[in-house]
């Protein structure tokens, strides 16, 4: 439980000081792609201010100009390649061209699971794993002694666009891990499961599912469940657990047996 606890705590400050963090600047690295909205002007003519959308063969439309092929350059770059073109054709002499991207489309990665806002997000500035996670507001976290079931799990997935897939242990990332902070992609997925969990029932203070933690023993399962009652024995805790063909089955526990995802733990009384 510790474990959890101390993750939750570094996930609150990271996500505290990215969120106070100043917003960036629009990126010039950035690489415009299918989808994305440009706005488009140039100084002095107000005629030629426009929006445009990158098509899915990655060209633009500009007036006077042929389709202009803009996938994977940065805005900067669209800039000279329009003051060129303007140049080339004798349309303007020395024009200063604006480009900006107001809609982001083509670069965009999906956070889904337990995190507080699932969903897609544009990567902007925010290209690793840590960035994503905190625009989706973070894993959702337990709090000790607490049933709950939808708390995130302590590992995520990153699943890249051509279905590879890495591992991620959220524990180390948010202790700094820099190993953990891989970049992301467009079309990558950061997938964060659920928690493993057990029940807990019986003589105890507070019966319920709780997140089960690594190495968890049955009397540190007992313990998350705020311990037993004046009643309870702890020599008296039979297990109902499913095996590898999903059969179920019962057995007695000792307190140093280890908990296995969804077991049920049932504390009965002491028989004097």
């Amino acid at each position: 439980m510790r474990a959890a606890l101390m993750a939750g705590l570094c996930w609150t400050v990271l996500s505290t000081a990215l969120s106070a963090a100043p917003a960036q600047a629009q990126p010039d690295d950035y690489a415009i792609g299918p989808g994305d909205l440009l706005q488009i002007s140039v100084s002095g003519y107000q005629e030629l201010a426009i929006n445009a959308r990158v098509s899915e063969s990655g060209t633009i439309s500009f007036p006077y100009l042929a389709p202009l092929a803009v996938t994977g350059k940065s805005s900067s770059a669209v800039e000279t390649l329009i003051a060129q073109r303007l140049t080339q054709g004798r349309i303007i002499k020395n024009p200063q061209v604006s480009v900006l991207v107001v809609d982001y489309q083509s670069q965009m990665a999906s956070v889904m699971g337990q995190v507080n806002k699932p969903g897609q997000y544009p990567l902007i500035t925010s290209r690793r794993v840590i960035d994503l996670l905190a625009q989706a507001g973070g894993p959702i976290v337990g709090q000790a002694g607490v049933p709950n079931t939808g708390v995130a799990g302590d590992q995520a997935t990153l699943v890249r666009r051509d279905g590879s897939s890495v591992k991620i242990d959220l524990g180390a990332l948010f202790a700094g891990d820099k190993s953990q902070n891989v970049t992301v992609a467009g079309g990558d997925t950061i997938y964060v499961p659920r928690a493993a969990q057990f029940y807990v029932y019986g003589e105890v203070q507070k019966a319920g599912v709780y997140q089960l933690q690594r190495q968890m023993t049955v009397a540190q399962a007992i313990s998350a469940g705020g311990g037993l009652t004046a009643r309870g024995s702890d020599r008296r805790i039979l297990l109902r657990r499913r095996d590898e063909h999903g059969n179920e089955y019962q057995t007695s526990v000792k307190s140093s047996d280890l908990v296995q995802p969804d077991d049920v733990l049932f504390v009965k009384q002491r028989l004097f």
